[in-house]
């Protein structure tokens, strides 16, 4: 995707930007490569600085019911501290790195109804200007997708995937959201849990599993949620039997009897070379996880689909063109 802008504070003939990414998909971690080329306009000018901002689509539990937002989350320069003649070129390739807590928008190749967007930011005679979003596409890493064939291959399903505002207690997690991928389970555990969410938080050198599953209530009591976390080096992936894991995972989350919001910041240990237990919370609950600012919010657009697995069409195509029509609506006014 291409966009070009007329830089608004300057005026009509300021320059105008272009911004390519190199096409396909990137890992949390990886390099995004690009250029950014502008184009001078009736007069010379001084480039400041040229700043990419990753961008998140970010949905909020308030008082007053939902708000969706876009949030910057990471900014990277990548040039500046030249004139620019009138109608002369100038291109500036780049290659930033893709913060590790980046959310996943694919699973191969299919989209799973996240918005992610990389904007640039020129600094010209002392203002600054924002230009459009371009569509960010990121793809699971090895580990994470090895997690999410194993669900797949115990029968879960795709339920939905979401950003969702806030920071879950008893973590490393270092942005100021997180990702949760909603999985329907099958027949032999729907009697116990509505739904498991998968959260990653990824590291240079490995990354928490968090999963919370919405337990159905027994005959004397109401559900809760439980709530538990693991870690997993990047370099397992290849070399794990990830359905046997998963299976114990899953295991010591839904026999899990004490609720996580009993013992708030509590960890136990599980199997070894894991780090497991209830993370503590404080904050409300809105349908995920717990949330220390107060505020949580809603499950981001998804869509229905069957069990994640290799190939498998787990979104339709009406959310790909809703995520265009989110970045086509997007608001001039700021952030």
């Amino acid at each position: 995707m291409v966009f070009k802008r007329l830089l608004g504070p300057i005026g009509v003939g300021g320059p105008a930007v272009d911004t390519v990414l190199t096409p396909g998909a990137v890992p949390p971690g990886g390099g995004l490569t690009g250029e950014v080329r502008i184009d001078g306009g009736d007069a010379a000018f001084d480039i400041e600085h040229i700043t990419l901002e990753f961008v998140a689509r970010v949905e909020v539990g308030t008082d007053d019911g939902e708000h969706e937002g876009d949030l910057v989350f990471e900014r990277c320069t990548v040039g500046g501290g030249f004139r620019l003649d009138r109608g002369a070129r100038h291109v500036v390739p780049f290659s930033v790195t893709v913060p590790w807590e980046t959310p996943v928008t694919e699973l191969h190749g299919q989209a799973l109804g996240v918005v992610l967007g990389v904007r640039t930011e020129l600094g010209v005679a002392g203002a600054r200007d924002k230009g459009d979003l371009d569509l960010l596409a990121v793809r699971p890493l090895p580990a994470q997708e090895a997690i999410l064939e194993a669900f797949g291959q115990l029968g879960f399903g795709f339920r939905s995937a979401g950003i969702e505002y806030g920071r879950i207690g008893g973590t490393g997690g270092r942005l100021p959201f997180h990702q949760e991928i909603e999985l329907s389970p099958p027949t032999r555990y729907a009697h116990a849990v509505d739904e498991v969410e998968v959260t990653f938080l990824a590291g240079p050198g490995g990354m928490e599993v968090v999963l919370e599953a919405d337990r159905r209530g027994g005959p004397f009591g109401g559900g809760h949620d439980a709530l538990t976390r693991f870690t997993v080096a990047h370099e397992e992936a290849g070399d794990t039997d990830w359905n046997a894991r998963v299976g114990t995972w899953l295991h010591y989350l839904l026999e899990h009897r004490s609720s996580p919001a009993a013992h708030p910041g509590s960890h136990g240990s599980h199997s070894p070379g894991f780090l497991a237990g209830a993370a503590g919370h404080d904050g409300h609950h809105h349908g995920g996880h717990h949330h220390g600012h107060g505020t949580g919010p809603a499950v981001a657009a998804g869509a229905a689909g069957p069990a994640v697995g290799v190939g498998a069409g787990i979104v339709g195509a009406e959310i790909v063109d809703e995520i265009g029509d989110a970045f086509e609506e997007e608001d001039e006014g700021g952030d």
